[in-house]
């Protein structure tokens, strides 16, 4: 049998009662709104408001409403580039995770790169690094998918193995994951927009975690619980459409 490679994250003071309460939190939104009667517009929406937030984490200066517009800068239109092709990759993070991480950055890149280039690890280092984070997705089957990805974020984000748009790519990936281990199967909760409101505290921990040891990725871990409530308040669900 394998062991799971996350299990012992799960026994981390304060992190399985602030998983709980982050699912929770999540479930009660979806809930609320009927999650079987929300529309493809929502889920397009929640995308919109990922995609711009994610940017603006990556120093893009584009409003909301210009990209909504398709006028955002060019961090904005890489990605919303991303956000659009992003559902579609659930399957492929379930058969071959390495995979889907490529095409994720393949499409970020997309306008920035030569092609030789996207979807490539940096090094020999950083192909090491991918496949590592690969095996992880396969094999923590059994732990809990807010876990997951907020360890696959903070691995990418923190690792870079790609020559550019590694934000953007970990925070896709992360709302993959939120997908395809059923935690918001619609992509109706909004986790680029929870990190942006905790600026602060998003960028401090994510530096704990490539630096810190344990201790880091405990930190990481707590607030991310943090980060999945706010990216709940933050879903379409629970505000309108906003310019």
């Amino acid at each position: 049998m394998t062991t799971d490679p996350l299990s012992w994250l799960v026994s981390l003071e304060g992190v399985p009662s602030g998983l709980a309460a982050a699912r929770d939190g999540i479930d009660v939104v979806l809930r609320d709104r009927g999650l079987r009667r929300t529309s493809p517009e929502t889920t397009g929406e929640s995308l919109l408001r990922g995609a711009h937030a994610s940017a603006t984490l990556e120093g893009s200066t584009s409003t909301l409403a210009q990209v909504r517009a398709g006028e955002g800068d060019a961090i904005a239109q890489d990605a919303l580039r991303l956000s659009t092709e992003l559902l579609s990759l659930v399957p492929t993070l379930g058969r071959s995770p390495l995979q889907a991480l490529a095409r994720l950055h393949a499409l970020a890149s997309a306008s920035s790169l030569p092609a030789e280039q996207r979807g490539r690890p940096r090094d020999a280092e950083s192909a090491g690094r991918l496949r590592d984070l690969a095996d992880l997705i396969t094999s923590s089957a059994g732990s809990p998918g807010l876990l997951v990805a907020a360890v696959v974020h903070a691995d990418l984000a923190t690792a870079a193995p790609f020559a550019s748009h590694n934000g953007l790519v970990a925070r896709a990936a992360e709302r993959l994951v939120l997908v395809a281990r059923g935690v918001d199967e619609k992509s109706l909760v909004v986790p680029e927009a929870g990190h942006l409101a905790l600026r602060e505290a998003y960028e401090s921990n994510l530096r704990g975690y490539a630096t810190g040891g344990d201790a880091g990725v405990h930190s990481w871990l707590l607030y991310a619980t943090e980060a999945y409530a706010a990216a709940a308040e933050a879903s379409p669900l629970r505000r309108p459409a906003e310019g």
